[in-house]
């Protein structure tokens, strides 16, 4: 399950700004106005479809921020046109801002405005539309007009679980490439531990005394106590759950009951590492307004952070890194171990994005996005991963991707991944030096890479089960709860003697009892031993 990151944030939020998007086009047939020169030199050789006969679908998009201003938006750059003009459908690209995804696209369809096709990471969110109605089962419509998904879909039958709800295929999906089931990763300036002669800490502990000794003793060498032991992004509260084996929006199996993971006494635990840090001045103490993390990403740019919390894969941040303090080294740093032992940092499952479809679609939409998700998975995805062959990269060895310009990528490809709804990409930690520019910046970027891919994971995460339970009840209670809780949360942490994590959590499960956190428990359970069967979690 992948909740969003931000929710620990949530009721710092002033407002949710509900933004209503134009509403997605029932046409069926329209004439593509935009350039029909082609982006690759391939693509006239694939005689696409004519742009007047092909129909028109639209799909939702994350919007990260990441498009440059000289690449145009999201709904219009080098890669819209580019598949509209080589796919067999005119794509009107939907974006919602990926921190707010899920209330956006549930207002969309609330207004009957939601894209045809929509997707998420999290299963529970999809599962929720399929409950209201707002979704529709599609096994037949991949049955009678796909050719390449169905036959992949077919040869990698562990995806099934991942894509059935109530019985009934409710998205589809790919496979994971191990760099995106790596997820969560942190990072330690070596050189900071080098100049100190320390050495990287393997345990709660030792991560504290390296972080005192980092907040202490001048690492950055300006004569001044001026720099931030630890800094991360959105994944930073996730990390620290992990140390303890606890999520605070994942379900457990504690012998052999399922449990919330909010309400364990592990979480306890994290909620005092957490309060620790923050007491001693060892994280940075702005977070809690840093809501989008850019002042967290500064200290770290800047040379004035010396651990990060966030992914394992942090290409910009340490390439600016390097701009500003030329002899940083960055290295990746392996979960540490707490008293309940070691336990990998946060981990996606195989299964990639979910992508549904509409239950307003009439049949030629659904045809039309049928055969445009043939098309992106079987020619589409590589484009949108690596750009245009010879321009952006080339090929070594006839298989691996090699970046011909690190700035380029960066500059024309990097936000065009958005859009690789379905792939059939996955690497290995050794092509990662292969795959990047061959400058010397970018190479000792990609060599910590490969090896904070092994690092990532090297130790397992824990996950009882494959999915949370996608019970109305469940959801209901969760979304009324969330904010609560991290409301006593915030106040545990950032309040100083006012509030123990002991008397945070006490008050944590009197308002899970109090919202019928028991019922829903029990609700829990009764799913869990109806549905374990589809509930293993594949290695």
């Amino acid at each position: 399950m992948r909740i969003s990151k931000q929710a620990w944030k949530s009721v710092l939020t002033v407002s949710l700004g509900v933004m209503m998007l134009a509403a997605c086009s029932n046409a069926t047939s329209v004439k593509h106005s935009e350039s029909h020169e082609s982006t690759t030199p391939s693509a006239a050789a694939e005689a696409p479809k004519p742009a007047e006969t092909k129909k028109e679908i639209s799909i939702s998009a994350f919007d990260r921020g990441s498009v440059p201003t000289e690449e145009g938006s999201y709904e219009s750059n080098r890669w819209t046109k580019w598949m509209n003009d080589n796919s067999p459908a005119i794509v009107k690209w939907i974006p919602v801002d990926r921190g707010q995804a899920q209330q956006k696209l549930s207002t969309l369809f609330a207004s009957g405005s939601a894209p045809d096709l929509v997707w998420e990471y999290d299963r529970n969110y999809i599962a929720q539309l399929a409950n209201q109605g707002a979704i529709q089962p599609i096994d037949s419509y991949i049955d009678q007009y796909s050719t390449t998904l169905k036959k992949y879909l077919e040869d990698h039958p562990q995806l099934k679980s991942a894509m059935t709800i109530n019985g009934k295929m409710y998205a589809v999906t790919s496979e994971r490439s191990i760099e995106s089931i790596a997820n969560n990763g942190m990072w330690i300036r070596q050189d900071w531990l080098d100049k100190l002669q320390l050495k990287a800490p393997t345990t709660v502990e030792e991560l504290i005394e390296v972080a005192k000794k980092f907040k202490e003793e001048d690492p950055d060498g300006n004569g001044q106590k001026d720099t931030v032991p630890i800094v991360f992004n959105g994944n930073g509260v996730q990390v620290m759950r992990a140390f303890f084996f606890t999520n605070e929006n994942q379900w457990y199996l504690e012998d052999g009951h399922m449990k919330f993971g909010r309400t364990l006494d592990r979480f306890t635990d994290s909620l005092a590492f957490q309060k620790s840090l923050f007491d001693q001045g060892l994280i940075d103490k702005e977070y809690i307004t840093d809501s989008n993390f850019q002042h967290a990403r500064q200290l770290w740019t800047t040379g004035k952070a010396g651990i990060y919390f966030g992914n394992w894969s942090m290409d910009n941040e340490i390439r600016d890194l390097k701009a500003n303090v030329p002899d940083a080294k960055a290295a990746p740093l392996e979960s540490v171990a707490s008293k309940y032992g070691k336990n990998g940092l946060y981990q996606e499952l195989p299964s990639n994005v979910l992508v549904a479809f509409n239950s307003n679609m009439d049949k030629d939409r659904i045809e039309t996005a049928v055969h445009f998700l043939d098309w992106m998975l079987e020619k589409g995805w590589m484009q949108m991963k690596f750009g245009e062959e010879n321009v952006h990269y080339k090929l070594v060895d006839g298989q691996v991707p090699q970046r011909l310009d690190a700035d380029k990528y960066r500059q024309e490809v990097a936000y065009a991944n958005e859009y690789a709804i379905l792939s059939q990409w996955n690497t290995k930690p050794e092509w990662i030096p292969i795959m990047a520019a061959q400058d010397a910046l970018s190479q000792e970027i990609a060599l910590a890479k490969s090896k904070a891919l092994e690092v990532a994971l090297k130790n397992e995460y824990r996950r009882d089960i494959a999915f949370s339970p996608d019970l109305p009840e469940v959801s209901q209670l969760i979304a009324t709860f969330a904010p609560i809780a991290t409301q006593i949360e915030v106040k545990v942490v950032t309040g100083g003697n006012t509030l123990s994590p002991a008397e945070g959590m006490e008050q944590i499960r009197q308002e899970w009892k109090r919202l019928g956190g028991e019922n829903v428990e029990k609700l829990a359970q009764e799913w869990y031993e109806k549905n374990k069967e589809f509930l293993i979690v594949k290695k």
